[in-house]
């Protein structure tokens, strides 16, 4: 895994930048967000029980196919506020991913081990001193893809219990973010916006510490007569 430049975390905060501004230009436009807004109106939003196990549903099918967890966060926010939208995203994302990476490891493993496994092996090196904190590290950065992610994962040799617990903690962060985005809270859209670009940068600058503090130590771990 390369060190992370800040081209790539302005790439990050980009992709926030264009899903604040779709979520803004959709409430405005009523068309456009019409279809979208009807179906979690009619079959999700103030429908109980139901509408929570059809949005977890929906949300771990989804991340299955890799559609971004922070539009599914987006929907979350809408359909049951902030801090609700926030734990059913991120239950319905960690079921998606416990889902991702056990058809990777239990289908695929052993064919992509014996013929990619120069490819996997930054990623499993990285995440083999410690699953749970690195996993976290990875989930807390700006940039990425979920799915791919889970997919490597399934096919390393690392822990799966570790997994899903640091990508359940590491996930927690940008679906708060994006689900305040996307709640309609009794805020300015300016100041609930800015408010939620100004956490998802601090949340992004907290991961690429983390991740290049601890990606020099697993180096240093590397080299060769130390460790012995």
């Amino acid at each position: 895994m390369s060190a992370l430049s800040f081209p790539r975390l302005l790439k990050g905060a980009s992709l926030f930048a264009v899903l604040a501004a779709a979520l803004l230009v959709a409430r405005a436009v009523e068309p456009g967000a019409e279809s979208c807004s009807r179906f979690v109106d009619e079959h999700i939003r103030a429908h109980g029980l139901t509408g929570v196990a059809l949005y977890l549903g929906l949300t771990a099918l989804l991340t299955c196919v890799g559609v971004p967890r922070q539009m599914l966060s987006l929907a979350g926010g809408y359909a049951f506020g902030a801090l609700w939208g926030t734990a059913w995203a991120t239950a319905g994302v960690t079921a998606g991913c416990v889902l991702s990476f056990s058809y990777a490891r239990f289908l695929g493993q052993g064919f992509v081990q014996r013929r990619f496994g120069h490819r996997i092996a930054p990623l499993e090196k990285f995440l083999a001193r410690s699953p749970l904190l690195m996993t976290f590290i990875i989930r807390s950065l700006p940039v990425g893809n979920n799915l791919v992610t889970n997919i490597l994962a399934g096919v390393s040799r690392i822990p799966a219990l570790p997994f899903f617990t640091g990508s359940c903690l590491g996930y927690i962060a940008q679906n708060f973010i994006f689900a305040l985005l996307g709640s309609g809270a009794r805020v300015d859209p300016f100041w609930r916006t800015a408010i939620s670009a100004a956490l998802f940068v601090l949340a992004s600058l907290l991961g690429v510490w983390l991740y290049r503090r601890y990606r020099a130590d697993v180096e240093t771990m590397a080299r060769p007569g130390r460790g012995e």
